[in-house]
């Protein structure tokens, strides 16, 4: 698989899960755990035996201790379609540091998309961009580079709406963007997503001169409103700080009140240690 300058992180990521955190519709045999039961080794619960059931599935042992045959049951897996959805907004090449946005972003998207479609999963990708970008979820091989290119070849610019990428989208997806865009539409959309049983999750890309503003800047820039810099005095960058902070809490608890798992990625953190970091808590119930 041809995957450029993807390919050692992707060794880094090799190995890492993500289970659906609830049990997902049954369908073509996956990875995750389904909605209906079958018989297998991995047990889950007793059922009576009923004429047309295959007898090799009988527990012989409860049935010489009960006198009554019962088959043991399992949980079937399931494949579960994951889709990658990633802002390219202006905000995300600002601020133009050694590592970025959206860099970060791009890997991530490329490492999820690489732990899904390693465990069977049919895996996709919608970019947020002038003319949207869009790979519909496939499980083909080359599908990961496939997405690895398409990304590549953008270049972000304007104000695309995330929000209006989801109604398009089922099945589980992510969320990748700096939650500088219309949050509230965004929201809307994601509490439907979640209504209509779906799994939504956002990765909240930041960068780390957002956290520490560089004492080389002289100004704060909106890119998406040039026409609200701000000269970065030290009591600026203090207020700053403050209100980042309580805007970032905001933001995480607004998408976690909505059922969406929420994500914080600092440009500069390992993709892998994003991903073990928030895939191991991923169970499914």
């Amino acid at each position: 698989m041809a995957v450029g300058p993807y390919g050692a992180m992707l060794d880094a990521v090799r190995g890492v899960r993500w289970p659906a955190r609830r049990a997902v519709a049954g369908g073509a045999a996956g990875a995750h755990i389904a909605r209906s039961r079958g018989v297998a080794v991995e047990f889950a619960e007793y059922r009576p035996y009923r004429q047309g059931d295959d007898p090799r599935r009988i527990d012989w042992k409860l049935l010489g201790r009960s006198d009554r045959a019962f088959l043991r049951l399992a949980p079937d897996r399931s494949v579960f379609a994951t889709t990658v959805l990633v802002d390219a907004s202006a905000s995300m090449v600002h601020p133009q540091v050694e590592v970025g946005k959206w860099p970060a972003a791009k890997r991530l998207a490329v490492a999820l998309a690489a732990v899904a479609h390693a465990q069977g999963d049919p895996v996709g990708l919608v970019i947020a961009v002038a003319g949207a970008r869009a790979l519909r979820p496939r499980t083909r091989r080359g599908v990961v580079a496939e997405i690895a290119a398409t990304l590549d070849a953008v270049t972000p610019a304007g104000d695309q709406s995330l929000a209006r990428s989801l109604p398009e989208i089922g099945g589980r997806v992510a969320v990748i963007s700096d939650a500088l865009g219309d949050l509230d539409a965004l929201l809307g959309a994601l509490r439907v997503h979640v209504a209509l049983g779906h799994e939504p999750w956002f990765f909240h890309v930041i960068a780390r001169e957002e956290l520490e503003p560089s004492p080389r800047d002289v100004t704060a820039v909106d890119p998406e409103g040039r026409d609200r810099d701000r000269p970065l005095t030290a009591t600026v960058v203090r207020e700053y700080q403050e209100r980042f902070a309580a805007w970032r809490a905001e933001v995480a608890r607004r998408l976690r009140d909505a059922g969406v798992v929420y994500v914080a990625c600092v440009d500069d953190e390992p993709t892998d240690a994003v991903l073990r970091r928030a895939l191991t808590g991923a169970r499914a119930r």
